[in-house]
């Protein structure tokens, strides 16, 4: 018979929060360790592509990057579509080159639109890959790890007159006439430290490559001019201000794609239902749609959607009683295959918007080697 003492599920309880208690005051100096030979390596691999050691490959045609430090998201795919928009508006033919992040698709290089059609579904391409191609009409939008052997192989084949690097700050390899750096607002804490104590994929300082610093959500910060003054003191270079909001003008039916002004939305009840890189940011938006928001699940970036994720935000929506269910557009992506028309799941969409400086965001661009008159 067992005749342990009849409080040791207590004292493994006592145990367990004490070693969680100390575990909680060590984690910030053991995370920073673990970040010192990440940044060793960050360093040497930058260290090496200025020194000549590596060197980044040229496409025939000019590349304009969109990245940022950190990870998790600071607007690159609303940035993307408006650079791209931007470009074609002006008579340009352009190319979008993704990496195509959790993509099903094993393909070296696939090619998600050929300017005309989207040639596969969202799964296969990547969330992102795929937003871009279906808002951006005449881009040509295409995958694969190796940007240049992509951008070479779409080139090739295609009339094309510049590129575009989606999320291509850290991607080296490359060689970039210019690059737009994202800085999200709202993230003060995740510039202050490396991987994995921190968000930084690389050092603050590595901002000297960027062309232009793009601060985004501008508008959802109530300490802009602090984090402006503590973004400016960490990085050795001056940069002029360009600062972006992302806006919603309709919302998109997740299913069947049509669309309705925000105003259609007021009084409504809904549950939020998200999986990207700032679900605080989405929130916000969603707060200025005179909604009243009843619950939010959030889910990890790029998620990938199940039956039973998907039953259990229609749970919680008939458990709330909502009128419908708002998420974004690169989740709406994705939701779209399991749902029925009927299904009141609407994306909100984000257009970005320059609150300031986007006068230098486009001189960048008129200086490229473009002819803008050539096909206007």
């Amino acid at each position: 018979m067992w005749s342990g003492h009849p409080n040791m599920s207590i004292d493994h309880g006592v145990q367990f929060s004490r070693t969680f208690s100390w575990l909680q005051r060590h984690a910030s100096s053991f995370l920073s360790v673990l970040s010192i030979p990440y940044g060793w390596a960050v360093h040497a691999r930058g260290k090496f592509y200025d020194d000549g050691w590596l060197t980044s490959r040229r496409l025939p045609c000019p590349v304009i990057s969109v990245g940022n430090l950190t990870v998790g998201g600071t607007g690159k795919t609303p940035m993307v579509m408006w650079l791209a928009n931007w470009l074609r508006a002006r008579g340009q033919r352009v190319g979008v080159l993704s990496r195509g992040y959790r993509r099903k698709s094993t393909a070296e290089r696939l090619l998600v639109s050929d300017g005309e059609t989207c040639l596969v579904e969202a799964d296969e391409a990547g969330d992102e890959p795929y937003l871009i191609a279906r808002n951006c009409p005449g881009v040509v939008v295409a995958v694969g790890k190796n940007r240049y052997d992509v951008g070479r192989w779409v080139f090739d084949q295609m009339h094309i007159d510049c590129f575009i690097l989606d999320d291509g700050f850290q991607h080296l390899r490359l060689y970039r006439d210019c690059d737009f750096l994202l800085i999200d607002a709202l993230d003060k804490k995740g510039i202050q430290g490396l991987l994995p104590r921190g968000r930084l994929r690389e050092p603050v300082q590595a901002a000297r490559r960027a062309s232009a610093i793009l601060v985004t959500r501008a508008d959802q910060a109530s300490n802009l001019t602090e984090f402006l003054l503590s973004l400016h003191s960490e990085i050795p270079k001056d940069f002029p201000s360009i600062l972006v909001r992302f806006d919603c003008q309709f919302v998109r039916h997740v299913k069947t794609g049509e669309s309705r002004s925000t105003e259609w939305l007021m009084g409504k009840r809904v549950v939020l239902a998200c999986g990207i890189g700032n679900a605080l940011s989405f929130r916000r938006t969603v707060d200025c749609l005179n909604v009243s928001i009843i619950n939010v699940l959030e889910f990890p970036d790029h998620v990938t959607y199940t039956d039973d994720r998907i039953e259990r935000i229609r749970k919680l929506a008939r458990r709330e009683k909502a009128d419908l269910v708002l998420t974004t557009e690169k989740d709406g992506v994705k939701l779209a295959p399991y749902l029925a028309e009927l299904e009141q799941w609407w994306a909100v969409t984000l257009e970005a918007v320059f609150e300031e400086g986007g006068e230098h965001a486009e001189d960048l661009l008129t200086r490229l080697p473009l002819n803008f008159q050539r096909h206007a």
